[in-house]
């Protein structure tokens, strides 16, 4: 049974879901959902859906994140995709076995280091944004379908067909849906294809409780569930695909689709305080980070300092400053530089960062430079977690970028296509629509993929799963899913509790401590006279996370995003 008014609309608008009174259930409660079984924590009530239904025909967790994967594409349209791409961390029981799966977007063949620079070598926002040429070659199919093959139990057809249904029949719209198309029908209405899908045939905006179908993405997912990948990166849909970024200016090919690979890569791990820390490696920044900043901190008496007090959130931004000025200079894709993973993660280097903290002062940006290493990586993200009966784990985080991508749907597809691109460093120094600064490491090659904050993660304790959680947030991505962790481990949070907890959020550069504006007023002020330029701001990220204890699996949904959902049975 559902807890909150506008998740249940959700949930039965789409007529066959969240039927059952035996489903334990929370939209965004401060309580933890409980599950005996399976839990499928989402950003989107019908996915999640879903995903349980799905597990409840017998799939495994891998096969529930795939039908999740395919069902936000439709009900979640500004970061579920299949135009765009992402990371999964599969988590095999049997095997005891950890899998990262890379379906991160890749450059244009025909990209280049200054594709985005005017005349005088400066860039040019537009064009990395909301052109053609800010349009990466997708990976979300490719990912989906490889960890489906390798790892599911269930055909494709049968996991992708609750998408097919809610695209073909339609979907109500929400009011979080109706005020995200509002606020951003500049983007997506400059593009014919686009108004055409997700505003009303008159050009006013959808309201709420109205019928959003999508006709031409059912049409789309059905060739996947008929041809696999051919049906996403070859023939009609490749096409479709090629002809619409190249009309919007871009230089996508058939070859570059046709030629694309998702990646199984190992995971980076790092071990706090007595667990095990499996993130994502590069071209995600995030697990290397994640790590290096828990090994920082585990120089310091966090739990005796005690929660969001001025003293740990004084120590967790010095920790991050670090950690993103590192990111600054060494992290890209480890298929074209070479990234020190090793060192980055390494215990006696986060213990000589550790020394440089002082507990009553901050340290200047100015005065934090990468560290001198061997040669060597959206807020309209989302992420989703899935555990199953068996042991299984899918943490998966997957993107458009902006919200709603470049907003140019490919004519005839349905698909939102990404607008990735704009992850690359244009000009090495200069930041990226997320404030981030880059450099040489993640330039703009053909075929290369653009670093990451996207950081799905997986905490192991005794060697099984105690923590699945992750979350979109841009660049903001990698300190959420710290404070997750930390929330659990340190201050022994539960999972709920870790979720509503104020964040904060420093990347180095600009200089300034973001809070979330419920933090504790006297807390800033003893932050701001330690000399941390504090800014106050409304939310920071969504997470959807699930611990598994010995008396059973409790999960939780992030109350900063509305529609979201954690079921388990």
């Amino acid at each position: 049974m559902c807890s909150v008014a506008i998740g249940c609309s959700a949930i039965h608008s789409s007529n066959s879901y969240a039927q059952e009174k035996s489903i334990y259930s929370s939209m965004a409660t401060a309580q933890p959902v409980y599950a005996k079984h399976g839990m499928v924590s989402s950003q989107e009530a019908i996915a999640t859906q879903i995903g349980v239904d799905i597990l409840k025909q017998g799939g495994n967790a891998v096969d529930a994140a795939v039908a999740v994967g395919y069902a936000l594409a439709v009900t979640l349209p500004r970061a579920g995709n299949i135009g765009g791409g992402g990371f999964m961390l599969v988590h095999l029981a049997k095997e005891n076995k950890t899998i990262a799966i890379d379906y991160r977007e890749t450059a244009p063949g025909k990209a280049h280091s200054d594709i985005f620079l005017d005349e005088q070598g400066n860039p040019v926002k537009h064009l990395s944004r909301e052109h053609g040429l800010a349009v990466g070659v997708p990976g979300t199919v490719m990912g989906m379908n490889l960890a489906l093959e390798k790892y599911g139990t269930l055909p494709l057809k049968q996991v992708i067909s609750p998408a097919i249904n809610l695209a073909k029949n339609g979907i109500i719209v929400t009011s979080d849906l109706a005020s995200s198309l509002a606020g951003l029908k500049r983007r997506i209405g400059q593009w014919p294809t686009s108004k055409a899908i997700f505003y009303q045939k008159d050009g006013s905006n959808f309201d709420i409780g109205d019928r959003l179908t999508q006709v031409d993405l059912a049409h789309s997912l059905e060739l996947i569930a008929k041809h696999g990948n051919k049906g996403f990166y070859q023939g009609e849909t490749a096409q479709k695909i090629v002809d619409a970024v190249q009309q919007a200016g871009g230089v996508m090919t058939l070859t570059d689709l046709a030629n694309y690979q998702a990646v199984e890569r190992e995971p980076v791990s790092g071990n706090y305080r007595g667990y095990q820390v499996v993130s994502m490696p590069p071209p995600s920044s995030g697990g290397i980070h994640i790590i290096q900043m828990l090994n920082i901190l585990e120089n310091f008496p966090i739990t005796q300092l005690g929660h969001n007090t001025a003293d740990t959130l004084h120590l967790m931004s010095e920790a991050m400053k670090r950690a993103y000025a590192d990111r600054s200079e060494f992290l890209g894709d480890p298929d074209f530089v070479s990234v020190p993973v090793k060192q980055l993660i390494n215990k006696q280097y986060a213990n000589s960062l550790a020394k440089k903290i002082t507990l009553n002062k901050t340290t200047p940006s100015s005065e934090i430079k990468p560290g001198k290493l061997a040669p060597y990586e959206s807020d309209q993200t989302t992420h989703y977690s899935v555990v199953d009966k068996w042991g299984n784990a899918v943490s998966n985080t997957y993107t458009l970028n902006f919200s709603y991508g470049s907003g140019l749907v490919a004519a005839g597809t349905g698909i939102l296509l990404n607008n990735e691109m704009d992850d690359f460093s244009a000009k090495p120094g200069s930041p990226n629509g997320y404030g981030l600064i880059g450099g040489e490491a993640n330039s703009v090659q053909g075929n290369k993929r653009p670093l990451s904050s996207m950081s799905p993660t997986i905490v192991m304790k005794d060697s099984t799963p105690f923590l699945v959680t992750g979350s979109p947030g841009g660049s903001r991505i990698i300190n959420i899913t710290l404070q997750m962790i930390m929330n659990t481990i340190d201050h022994d949070l539960n999972i709920a509790e870790a979720t509503h907890a104020p964040r904060i959020h420093h990347q180095w550069q600009p200089d300034k401590l973001w809070v979330e504006r419920s933090l504790n007023g006297d807390t800033i002020k003893i932050l701001e006279s330690k000399g941390h330029n504090v800014k106050v701001q409304r939310s920071i990220g969504s997470t959807q996370s699930i611990v598994i204890t010995d008396d059973g699996k409790f999960g939780a949904s992030d109350p900063r995003r509305a529609d979201a959902a954690t079921i388990g049975y």
